[in-house]
């Protein structure tokens, strides 16, 4: 594998540590701040919504530039933006940081894939791709418990110091590794015929499910801290190892999405967002148990990644045609959920119900996208049967 590869792959890192890292340093942030617990998981809402709106906006905006220019440009934004968070005298200008900083997510990883196909042979495009996002992958499992432990020993600041020195090294990898652009002046795609791709009922039913079922596991994992420490009973200390248990659990998971998609989307969609839906409702009755509150932060991991597969292949299997744009809306799709569940656990707290009441109220998100998905696969499987009678009229016919 090209060492551009695994350039880009430190800035998957980098970016992936930065949006869940704030999870881990929700109560020292509010504390530092002098703001509530909910108006600071709306810190993680803000970031959501700026890769939600940026990434499809950027990625048409930047759609002529050299690609190593943009994604060597996102990488600025992305270490200022760090340097900005780590500065922030005040909640509010901490907000726009992170706005700012979430402006390099959805496009970074957009452009980076085309450009991470464009190093390697035809039978390699695939591996190249899951390089890179393994990035994502330990910035979720050793990032952000890494990020934790150092804002507890540092303040929550140093956090966000180390990841914007992360941002100058990734920048200057970027810059020295990835070759420049091969097919700048390649034609583009037609956006509108892929706006009108993207704009089909099913796709648009895809990204719902999508922001569904994310949303209920970050009304719960935004939270994490504070349902750690004082609905469990966990010293601050252990906040970090237990976000270790969650990682190895998304890991697990999201493999075994994969390999229960590769035997049927439609049945792996039904099976992954029940079962998201379940455990997050067991995970009530496991709040007061120390082993079994680690034990369900691990199955939820799992749960909750195992369903980005069966996600993803539904989008992409009916966006033929417009793939790229579709697999971009759907990244944003996932960040929208993650915006809607802060906002979530966040209203469910300050209107009294308390944080034990999340994990059952999150559960009723993933058992909507349950819902949405059994709708869409009894259409699909009804438009289909439709769509064959007229066929096997005239053959009888015949």
């Amino acid at each position: 594998m090209p060492l551009a590869v695994y350039a880009l792959t430190a800035g998957a890192f980098g970016i992936g540590t930065t949006e869940f890292v704030i999870m881990g340093l929700l109560m020292q942030v509010a504390g530092d701040l002098q703001v509530s617990l909910p108006l600071a998981g709306l810190l993680i809402s803000g970031y959501a919504l700026g890769v939600f709106v940026g990434a499809p906006l950027l990625t048409l905006a930047t759609g002529r530039l050299p690609r190593k220019t943009v994604l060597v440009a996102l990488m600025i934004v992305f270490t200022l933006g760090n340097l900005a968070c780590a500065l922030a005298p005040n909640y509010a200008l901490l907000m726009v940081a992170r706005v700012v900083t979430s402006l390099a997510h959805g496009t970074f990883f957009g452009v980076g894939a085309v450009v991470a196909t464009g190093l390697v042979a035809e039978e390699r495009k695939a591996s190249a791709i899951s390089v890179m996002f393994t990035g994502l992958t330990v910035a979720t499992l050793l990032g952000v418990p890494a990020g934790a432990w150092l804002g507890l020993q540092y303040g929550w600041r140093s956090t966000f110091w180390a990841v914007a020195a992360i941002g100058v090294v990734a920048t200057l990898v970027i810059a020295t590794l990835v070759p420049k652009d091969r097919d700048t002046d390649a034609a583009r795609p037609d956006v509108r015929a892929e706006l009108a791709v993207v704009a089909r009922t099913p796709v648009l039913l895809g990204l719902l499910m999508t922001v569904l079922g994310f949303g209920g596991m970050f009304a719960v994992y935004t939270y994490i801290q504070p349902l750690l420490t004082q609905v469990t009973g966990f010293a601050d200390a252990a906040v970090s190892p237990i976000l270790l248990v969650f990682g190895v659990g998304m890991i697990a998971g999201n493999l075994l999405g994969g390999r229960i998609a590769d035997r049927g989307v439609p049945r792996a969609l039904l099976a992954t967002l029940l079962a998201l839906a379940v455990v997050m409702g067991l995970m009530t009755f496991a709040l007061h148990g120390r082993w079994a509150m680690v034990l369900f932060t691990g199955l939820l991991g799992a749960a909750a990644f195992a369903t980005v597969s069966p996600l993803q292949m539904w989008v992409l299997q009916r966006a033929a045609g417009a793939q790229n744009l579709a697999s971009s809306l759907n990244i944003g799709a996932f960040n929208l959920g993650n915006a809607f569940g802060a906002w979530l656990g966040g209203a469910v707290i300050a209107r009294g119900l308390g944080l034990e009441a999340l994990p059952w109220i999150g559960a009723l998100v993933p058992l909507s996208a349950f819902a949405v998905a059994w709708l869409a696969i009894r259409a699909e499987r009804a438009h289909a049967t439709t769509a064959a009678r007229p066929a096997l009229q005239a053959r009888e016919c015949v």
